[in-house]
């Protein structure tokens, strides 16, 4: 069933919102201080490419630098990316078929509003980063 909800998906929106992480990353990678904020527009540009069967979870050894730098995503480019995700949310929710599509896009939001501190896992591992 994953497999099949993640086909649809890329068809659907995956691909667009990879594109828009992949934009984020490459223009976060200009500076030398934006390179952290690109490897994890990277990172979860992959997570949107092909969500389902993985989570985020916690990091426990994550510490305030990067709550200093999910403020800083926030104001370069996480709001952009979770206003992305709202309305394709919205949408997909349109159409029964799409309502868990869309409440995988309403997942997808709060990694794309804080990532960093966060690790992508597969579900069947939720504590594997713990």
């Amino acid at each position: 069933m994953k497999t099949i909800l993640n086909v649809i998906w890329l068809v659907l929106c995956g691909f667009w919102m990879c594109l828009g992480y992949l934009l984020a990353g490459l223009l976060l990678c200009i500076t030398i201080i934006g390179i952290p904020f690109g490897v994890a527009a990277f990172r979860i540009g992959i997570y949107a490419l092909w969500p389902f069967g993985y989570m985020a979870v916690e990091r426990r050894d994550a510490g305030a630098p990067s709550c200093v730098g999910n403020v800083l995503w926030l104001v370069l480019a996480g709001w952009w990316l979770a206003l992305g995700h709202v309305l394709t949310g919205i949408a997909l929710c349109v159409t029964i078929i799409g309502i868990p599509l869309g409440l995988a896009n309403f997942k997808l939001i709060p990694i794309s509003l804080m990532p960093l501190g966060k690790e992508i896992v597969p579900t069947d591992q939720p504590f594997a980063a713990r």
